[in-house]
């Protein structure tokens, strides 16, 4: 399986932790950023991407 940067050392690739648990494509996204954010150069890159995703799920199910 391809390994995506900063993703080399975990124990379950978040693309087969998502297909499996049948996440999104947003909810997967979040799982992906989250599982790398402390591996990059520029940690706030991933956590707002996250945000972002999360936020959009919000807005997408009028969750309040």
């Amino acid at each position: 399986m391809l390994t995506p940067s900063g993703l080399s050392d975990i124990a379950i690739q978040p693309a087969e932790y998502a297909e499996k648990n049948g996440l999104s494509l947003l909810e997967g996204n979040v799982v992906k950023y989250i599982s790398r954010w402390k591996k990059k150069g520029n940690p706030l890159e991933d956590l707002t991407k996250a945000k972002h995703c999360i936020d959009l799920l919000i807005e997408i199910h009028n969750v309040k």
